[in-house]
């Protein structure tokens, strides 16, 4: 095709048409580009290439619109030692908000009125000059926020360049999606370094210093506002602001037109699609589409009167508090867990909440044998609601229930935390040997918590190479308390089978920093599952291997620089018997994509069926989305989310019968 066809082409084609082809190429060519320079391997010609590429800067140069990870533009990594500080030209104020549909409905009367999402994400401030991006700070306090501009240039689908060359200045919510929040969390061994929500991960990643590392976190952002275009009339329309933004190469906030005789409909659709939401969510905003109406309403010293939010009114259930847990964590911090009698919560059931201090706890006057009230935040993350009977905090442990170490309340930014004061608790030692024997890593049935506290006490344990060695601790191990001979055997006969594994799991059972199992066997991998070269690659070596990047590698040649944690490492190795990751003749599912839900029949457990799909060259996600090819669901006639999803995708819903005939 030649140019000039080209270019009749690309005008043929509606803006969101050119818009989705724009996406498209920036997908095909980046992994092109990555299959060639850190894989050595073509995935197309250099012809199709330089044809895709043209089109790409044609429709570039037709829309005036340049997406994030375009490869016509480069955006360079960038360390800074803080971020700079900037004061908003107007203050940034909350919504006013409501949880009754009624009032809602009452407060929009005949008003023609944009129901979208609320986002719970980081609210960002993006300007654009000259149609480039020029600044982006984050809402902060909502008078001074940080200035986050290299940040933002690497969000997955901010527009680095867009047609409008007068100033631009818009509002929107950055967010990570449930499964990128999953992915992370899955990399991370520590229970307690995990991210507790997808709102703190995104904080924490708009924020970073570096923005290699907000680059790997597939942060998107989605517009809510416009506050200034120089000269562009919207007809008084809060709408066509929204449809000038996606023209512009914006994604923005979804959302519904609705009147109060209208509402009670459209809330209905939203509360039916919370479940499938890819982005996180605690409530809607109600905002006028009438510019010159909402801004005659003017503002309280809280609010502004054009737009009103409202929350979800939680689902909430009354039981009884039966324990205070306090678990300890590798800093030395101890939290304190809510045990209750269980109890179905938004469709599942639950019995354990955190509470996070004992500032919470005081507030909460919480006893055990309270009757207390629990709901799930945002409809996800239990937490306790109200306690009704209030008897007091009491039995606040003044030892370590790991080390025995005595405890202090430490008061940090007015917020009461317990804490280990022995600099050598054993908490963290017995989290790192928690994760080497869970089912991922070496997979020792047997070995509890509790166990290896007993053990790692006693002084049977110091490394892990030591776990092979209990056998000459057999004759005290039948006497303590819980074992016995039957039990012996049965452990004993764990750790041998335990033997005998994959370089990938043994890797990943170390617990070093950031590498989880998916990344340990793409290192492996790379290297043809040989031990000295695995150890002898260097972070540039490492980095480049797609999907591992400079964090990870750097993590893992660390690690591995500390001689004493070396020489662990190959004490380990003596023990063990190692075989090469196992891999189907065919890789007979090689590109598919598999979603895993409901309970198995055939496969012991899900992570058993998801290292068959991985084998055969698959891949195992957490969401259904319009990637994916199969959900595997031995009840395929079910209306649980995932099946509904799949069918509007038009998935195949498969059992486990139907998947081992593939």
């Amino acid at each position: 095709m030649n140019q000039t066809e080209q270019n009749i082409q690309i005008q043929n084609l509606s803006t969101e048409e050119k818009k989705k082809r724009q996406r498209e190429l920036t997908e095909r060519l980046n992994a092109a580009s990555r299959a060639y320079y850190q894989e050595a391997r073509e995935i197309m010609s250099n012809y199709e290439y330089d044809a895709l590429y043209d089109e790409l800067t044609a429709l570039e140069r037709e829309t005036g619109t340049t997406l994030a990870g375009s490869p016509t533009v480069h955006v360079g990594y960038e360390v800074l030692s803080e971020l700079p500080k900037e004061r908003h030209e107007s203050p940034m104020l909350s919504l006013d908000k409501t949880k009754d549909r009624e009032a809602l409905a009452a407060w929009i009367g005949d008003h023609r009125t944009l129901l979208s999402w609320k986002l719970d994400g980081l609210t960002i401030v993006l300007t654009y000059r000259d149609g480039a991006l020029f600044k982006a700070v984050t809402r902060g306090n909502g008078e001074v926020g940080e200035v986050i501009t290299n940040n933002a240039k690497v969000f997955k689908n901010v527009p680095l360049r867009i047609p409008f060359r007068g100033e631009l200045v818009l509002r929107g919510e950055a967010v990570i999606g449930y499964r990128e929040f999953e992915r992370i969390n899955e990399e991370i061994p520590e229970a307690d370094a995990k991210y507790k929500n997808p709102r703190n991960l995104c904080s924490g990643s708009v924020r970073q210093l570096n923005n290699e590392i907000t680059a790997k976190r597939n942060v998107h952002f989605f517009a809510f506002a416009l506050v200034r275009a120089e000269g562009v009339d919207f007809e008084n329309s809060r709408e066509k602001q929204f449809l000038w933004l996606k023209e512009q190469g914006f994604d923005v906030v979804e959302y519904q037109i609705v009147t109060g005789a209208t509402l009670s409909g459209a809330m209905d659709w939203f509360a039916e699609h919370i479940e499938t939401n890819e982005y996180p969510s605690d409530g809607l905003v109600a905002l006028y589409d009438d510019i010159a109406y909402g801004e005659s309403l003017g503002r309280t010293a809280k609010f502004p009167r054009n737009s009103m939010a409202f929350k979800w009114a939680d689902e909430i259930r009354e039981t009884r508090l039966t324990e205070i847990e306090w678990s300890p964590s590798r800093t030395g911090l101890i939290n304190p867990v809510a045990v209750f009698e269980p109890v179905e919560l938004e469709g599942t059931t639950v019995s354990r909440a955190s509470v996070h201090n004992i500032s919470i706890m005081r507030g909460l006057e919480l006893g055990v044998g309270d009757t207390i009230e629990v709901y799930k935040a945002n409809m996800i993350i239990p937490q306790i609601a109200e306690n009704k009977t209030r008897s007091g905090v009491r039995d606040i442990p003044v030892v370590c229930p790991v080390c025995g170490g005595a405890t202090e309340i430490r008061k940090v930014n007015d917020v009461e935390s317990l804490y280990c004061t022995n600099p050598d608790c054993q908490a963290k030692k017995i989290k790192s040997f928690t994760l080497f024997v869970s089912r991922d890593a070496l997979n020792i049935e047997g070995l509890s918590e509790a166990s290896l506290e007993k053990f790692i006490g006693r002084g049977f344990i110091h490394e892990f190479a030591d776990i092979f060695k209990l056998d000459a601790h057999r004759a005290e191990i039948v006497e303590m308390e819980g074992f016995g001979e039957k039990s012996y055997e049965n452990l004993a006969a764990s750790i041998e089978r335990a033997r005998v594994t994959t370089l990938a799991k043994v890797i990943y059972s170390l617990g070093i920093p950031n590498v989880g199992l998916s990344g340990a066997k793409l290192i492996c991998r790379q290297f043809g599952d040989e031990v000295e070269a695995v150890l002898a690659a260097d972070t540039e070596a490492l980095a480049a291997i797609d999907g591992i990047g400079a964090v990870i590698a750097g993590s893992f040649v660390g690690y591995f620089q500390d001689t004493g944690k070396k020489e662990r490492f190959y004490r380990l190795l003596s023990e063990l018997t190692l075989i090469k990751e196992e891999t189907a003749g065919e890789q007979d599912l090689k590109g598919k994509v598999f979603v895993v839900t409901g309970s198995l029949n055939r496969y012991a457990n899900r992570n058993e069926l998801k290292e068959e799909i991985e084998r055969r060259g698959g891949k195992v996600t957490g969401s259904v989305t319009g990637k994916t090819d199969y959900l595997i669901n031995n009840d395929t006639a079910s209306g649980s989310s995932k099946n509904k999803k799949a069918r509007e995708l038009g998935i195949p819903v498969i059992s486990e019968e139907e998947f081992m005939n593939l």
